[in-house]
């Protein structure tokens, strides 16, 4: 028996009441189907009706009723046949019920924006990607307590005991200026840019003022003249929201400030730094004025720089799981609603992703983040099995079978729409660069490449990746961008290009549903699909090349077998000619 869900249109579709579903079916018995959903938490198991066929599958039809108790809607389903039962959850079919954590999920008030599943986006670090200037550098005044601040010239080494002083002098005309490379060249239609507001460090992650673009970047008018100039070429822009905590030197936090009561503080009212850095000290969510001055007010931080001139299309939310009441993450998940909520009201459309080195399951239920940097379900189990790194840098040795199992349990754990504005990614401003993971393979680095322009999820192309820059821990991983092309990896540029093509050309890697096809050895193979138009993916980190034959009578838009020949080290992709 083969079951089949696709949890998109038009096999999932909203209605008033609730969502109409469809369930594909191949059995050789005669089937009894169910749906079952949970009602106010009970089970209920809805029979579903026979509605004809489609590409050899037999469809059962029924309505999903919303779940007039919580606000995301759960189901999976049941099947009888020949004395057996068989039950497909979300993460694929069970000889028993699944778990909850297995159904499959729908939130009925709350989705991500669906412009966010259409772009590519790219991060950048300011200081480090384009210096627009010619002029001596901006520096800001030293910290306290630190070394003095330092310019240095473009792409020299980065100190590795220097993570925050030293300067190269990027800043956003420089952006500004390299936007037609970002989205003629390389195809990227979306920026995530790391802070740009007022601080004196070179990362910004210990903010002076909310209210000032640091002058070192261009101030406030060169972030206007940057959001006019991707308005023009019909690009999206997101900045970083440091709101867990502040720097030191914020006006709030000075000694006799009436604001000082903003900052959670221990038992002897001592100010708690974020992870024990003095050096940034931590709001308290509990005070109603410290969310009137982040979210809630009309001009306050969130809201105001989504209005003209500036208007940007959403903030990347950094620590976000630790922000809380008081100390600690007390009450982090209604804070979070409250943010949601205010944001929302002032632009629908904007997009709140988190930062979450691990699982944000719970975060990504539709009532908090739209998405999250995907580094659980998608940069985690893709470092583990090319390169043979976990997290914290140690071994581990994890199957193609285990990889693809990790990948389909941490999908099927969200609502598929907030899957597919995850924002997917192999590194940033706080990993060692894939590549130098992978160290220096550039075969390797491509098979990631693919992976991340076709799997679920919006891809991130953290700046210099698609030139082959390399670049260890923090801050190393923070190098210059090297704008000499001659120093360019072309055959990684290329890819990187052809990949972001593909991924524009073809709708259903925007916005189709998944199948896995084969997790053995070292091929990993899965498909794309909407109701029009199908992709297979499939790649190979192993030395010898394979022939990989594909059932595409899995899918629901046309049968036939596909024989696909995978390269070693290396990926193909097939794609239908209608779309």
């Amino acid at each position: 028996m083969q079951l089949l869900h696709p949890p998109i249109a038009p096999w999932c579709v909203r209605v008033p009441e609730g969502c109409e579903i469809t369930l594909l079916v191949r059995s050789d018995a005669p089937v009894q189907a169910f749906l079952r959903h949970l009602p106010d938490n009970e089970e209920e198991l809805l029979p579903l009706q026979p509605a004809g066929q489609q590409a050899g599958w037999a469809c059962y039809r029924g309505l999903l009723p919303w779940d007039g108790g919580n606000e995301v809607t759960r189901y999976c389903f049941k099947l009888l046949a020949g004395g057996h039962q068989r039950w497909l959850g979300a993460d694929g079919v069970h000889p028993r019920v699944p778990t909850e954590q297995q159904h499959f999920r729908v939130n009925r008030e709350h989705r991500p924006p669906a412009w966010v599943r259409d772009q590519v986006f790219y991060q950048v670090f300011p200081d480090r990607f384009a210096r627009g200037g010619t002029g001596p550098l901006h520096l800001p005044p030293s910290l306290p307590g630190q070394p003095a601040n330092e310019a240095r010239a473009w792409g020299e080494p980065v100190p590795a005991d220097r993570p925050g002083t030293v300067f190269y002098g990027g800043d956003l005309p420089g952006l500004t200026q390299r936007l037609g490379y970002l989205r003629q060249e390389l195809g990227v239609t979306a920026l995530y840019l790391n802070p740009i507001f007022r601080s004196r460090s070179n990362h910004k992650y210990d903010t002076e003022s909310y209210e000032e673009v640091d002058a070192g970047f261009g101030g406030n008018q060169a972030l206007a003249r940057l959001r006019e100039a991707t308005h023009e070429r019909g690009m999206r822009m997101v900045l970083d929201a440091v709101v867990n905590h502040t720097g030191a030197q914020h006006p709030w936090f000075q000694e006799g400030s009436r604001w000082r009561g903003r900052y959670a503080v221990d038992a002897q009212g001592r100010p708690r730094g974020w992870k024990g850095y003095e050096s940034l000290p931590v709001l308290d969510y509990g005070r109603a004025d410290v969310k009137q001055a982040m979210f809630e007010a009309p001009d306050s931080v969130m809201r105001r720089w989504l209005q003209p001139p500036y208007a940007i299309d959403g903030w990347r939310l950094d620590a976000v799981h630790m922000l809380g009441e008081g100390l600690g993450a007390r009450n982090n998940a209604g804070v979070l609603r409250e943010m949601r909520r205010a944001v929302k009201a002032h632009n629908a459309q904007a997009y709140l992703v988190g930062e979450h080195f691990f699982e944000a399951t719970s975060w990504l239920q539709g009532d908090q983040e739209d998405g999250a940097m995907n580094y659980h379900g998608f940069a985690h189990p893709l470092r583990a099995w090319l390169a043979g790194l976990d997290i914290a840098y140690q071994p581990i040795v994890l199957s193609t079978e285990d990889f693809a199992a990790w990948l389909r349990e941490a999908m099927a754990a969200l609502p598929y729409e907030n899957q597919l504005a995850q924002l997917n990614l192999l590194d940033s401003h706080d990993t060692q660069r894939f590549l130098t993971l992978l160290g220096n393979d550039v075969a390797a680095m491509q098979i990631a490449v693919t992976l991340l322009m076709s799997f679920p999820g919006t891809p991130c192309v953290y700046y210099g990746d698609e030139i082959g820059l390399l670049g260890g821990p923090d801050p190393d991983c923070r190098r210059c961008f090297d704008w000499e092309r001659a120093h360019w990896n072309h055959a990684l540029f290329e890819h990187y290009r052809a990949a972001i093509a593909r991924r524009h050309a073809r709708a259903e890697l925007r916005e189709g549903a998944f199948v896995q096809l084969h997790a053995e050895g070292d091929v990993y193979a899965f498909a794309r699909f909407t109701a029009q138009a199908a992709s297979v993916i499939a790649v190979n980190r192993g030395r010898t090349a394979c022939t990989l034959a594909v059932d595409l009578s899995h899918l629901p838009v046309g049968g036939g077998k596909l024989t696909l020949e995978v390269p070693a080290r290396g990926s193909t992709v097939w794609s239908s000619s209608s779309q």
